[in-house]
């Protein structure tokens, strides 16, 4: 084969791989189309920029914001924070958490917390839940505290509840009608009244004798005293008739039954501390604590959780009393119960003699008198949270300028 040949001879043209240009290609109607085409582009470009600038030009939303207001309109009406475990009341609609419903009735509440309305039914809310949760997953800095969710957890068990409603009013004491200038007869003055007993000195009647009138002025008629609770006019002979052996003050035993009366010790009942909640709107209380807050929440966390009612602490605080040397002479010397009513008080016949019968009044002073010592042997006995029983007590009490600070000590 002649190499030198196949070295020096023209290359043969490969084949094309590109088909040939149609025959529609450069003529009036592909340029007619390439600008219909081009025009298209044109207008959706366009289109595009003016919506993008019409995009610019709407205001946005602000998310944190609309978090702020939904968290807003979501805050429980007892605890005021975002509601968690929500439930309804009917017939108002007013909504709180669930915890702090079992809590309201727990501490005595009645009826509805916000309103003040009657209460049927109490049921969990499932839209005011879901709206919670969408809040929580798109704002996560809303939501409660894992130590806040857990002790709610605890306190409310998914169901319905119920408010119970007002205890009934106590009766108002019947106030004789007429002149008020003059004393009107006490219950047992009249003969053959029906508490069976009569008044050795009747009183006169100032309508059908004016003559013998006993003036207001002059105080209570002889044989007679006017009633702590009702303040109205009482035999002071009358077996019905109690005295309040810290006081002196008579009480009638008839104007409205169960507060005209000064019980025996441990079976009175206090005046205005019926249930825990009244305590923990005692503003005496923190006063009692030198405006300690810490150790009052303390306090109450534990009363909470043990049940134990301002009834109960009274009793122990008059079994310690009972259990000193002097018993309740230091209160009475202090004039702990003067002027505890608006009536004149009797006169006490032998100091030195033993406590018997009190009346509310003086049994709520008792309690606030020995509460903050109650509460201090009350903790002793080991029934607080392990990280509250390591809290040493400080040896300046309540003198100790740190005594507030949650992470300081107790009291003393």
């Amino acid at each position: 084969m002649d190499v030198s040949r196949l070295i020096h001879s023209e290359p043969s043209p490969e084949p094309s791989l590109k088909r040939s240009a149609s025959s529609t290609f450069g003529s009036d109607d592909f340029e007619e189309g390439s600008s219909r085409k081009r025009s298209r582009d044109s207008d959706r470009s366009a289109g595009g920029g003016r919506a993008a600038h019409e995009g610019e030009s709407r205001p946005g939303v602000d998310g944190g914001a609309l978090a702020d207001e939904l968290e807003q309109e979501l805050q429980c009406g007892c605890c005021s924070a975002l509601v968690y475990r929500p439930v309804v009341v009917s017939p108002c609609q007013h909504f709180f958490c669930g915890s702090c419903i079992v809590l309201w009735v727990k501490n005595g509440g009645t009826n509805c917390p916000a309103c003040r309305g009657v209460a049927l039914s109490v049921t969990p809310s499932r839209a005011l839940q879901t709206m919670a949760d969408v809040l929580v997953k798109h704002a996560p800095s809303k939501a409660r505290t894992m130590n806040e969710r857990m002790q709610a957890d605890d306190m409310y068990k998914a169901g319905a509840l119920r408010i119970p409603t007002p205890r009934q009013a106590s009766p108002e004491p019947s106030i004789p009608q007429g002149n008020l200038n003059f004393v009107h007869p006490c219950p047992h003055c009249l003969p053959g009244n029906e508490w069976g007993w009569v008044c050795p000195q009747p009183i006169p009647n100032p309508d059908t004798d004016p003559d013998n009138a006993w003036h207001s002025d002059d105080g209570a008629p002889p044989g007679h005293a006017y009633c702590g609770n009702c303040e109205c006019v009482l035999a002071i002979r009358a077996p019905s008739t109690t005295k309040c052996d810290f006081c002196q003050v008579s009480f009638c035993g008839i104007g409205i039954p169960g507060r005209c009366v000064a019980a025996p010790l441990l079976s009175q009942h206090l005046h205005g501390l019926s249930d825990l909640g009244d305590l923990i709107q005692c503003g005496e209380v923190y006063d009692i604590f030198d405006g300690n807050t810490v150790e009052v929440d303390i306090m109450f966390d534990y009363l909470t959780a043990q049940g134990l009612t301002p009834r109960h602490i009274y009793r122990e605080v008059v079994t310690m009393i009972t259990g000193t040397p002097r018993g309740f002479a230091p209160l009475i010397e202090s004039d702990l119960f003067m002027d505890v009513h608006p009536v004149s008080p009797g006169v006490d016949p032998d100091p030195s003699a033993p406590r018997n019968r009190i009346c509310r009044m003086c049994a709520t002073e008792v309690l606030l008198w020995g509460f903050k010592e109650w509460w201090v042997h009350e903790r002793k006995k080991g029934f607080l949270e392990e990280h509250i029983l390591r809290r040493p007590d400080c040896p300046e009490g309540v003198q100790c300028q740190r005594q507030k600070d949650p992470g300081e000590c107790k009291l003393s």
